[in-house]
C-alpha cells in the first residue's frame, strides 16, 4: 500500500504542475480510490479469516506510511520537479503519519465488514469454525475427506 500511496502522490504532483485548477476534483477521487482499495483488501482478509490480520494491517500501515513518504519524495524529485532532501522531514513525519492513518482506518472497517460475512468454503474447517469435528482439533491429513 505504501507504493500505491507514493505513486498517487507523484501522479497528483504531476497533475498539479500541468493542471493546477483541476486539483480540487482529482485529490478526493484519488484519495477515495486508495481508501477503497484498502477496504476491499482488508475485507477479503477478514472474510478469509487470515490469522493475526489486525496486527498485520497495523504493522503494514506503519511501514507503508514511511515507505510512501520516502518513495513519494524520490518520485517527485525524479519525475516532477527538483524536490530535494529538505522535503524528507515533512514526508517522514506528518506525511507518513497521515498515510498510516489512511491505511489503518479503512483497514479496520474492512476487517470488521469481512469478518461479518460467512467464511470462504473450506476456510471454516481449516480454522475450526465449522463447529463440527474440526473444532476439536481432530482433523485428518490435509486433503482427506472427513468420515
Amino acid at each position: 500500500m505504501g507504493v500505491a500511496h507514493a505513486a498517487a502522490q507523484v501522479l497528483l504532483a504531476a497533475a498539479q504542475v500541468s493542471h493546477p485548477d483541476a486539483m480540487h476534483v482529482a485529490r478526493p477521487i484519488v484519495l477515495a480510490g486508495l481508501v477503497g482499495v484498502v477496504c476491499a483488501w482488508s475485507a477479503i482478509d477478514g472474510w478469509r479469516r487470515v490469522p493475526k490480520r489486525g496486527m498485520a494491517w497495523l504493522i503494514g500501515s506503519l511501514f507503508g506510511g514511511v515507505l510512501a513518504g520516502l518513495l513519494g519524495v524520490i518520485g517527485e524529485a525524479a519525475f516532477v520537479d527538483q524536490t530535494g532532501v529538505w522535503a524528507l522531514a515533512g514526508a517522514l513525519t506528518g506525511g507518513a503519519a497521515f498515510t498510516a492513518l489512511l491505511i489503518i482506518a479503512p483497514a479496520g472497517l474492512g476487517l470488521l465488514a469481512g469478518s461479518v460475512v460467512d467464511p470462504a468454503p473450506g476456510r471454516a474447517e481449516l480454522n475450526g469454525l465449522d463447529g463440527g469435528a474440526g473444532s476439536t482439533g481432530s482433523a485428518g491429513p490435509v486433503g482427506q475427506p472427513r468420515q
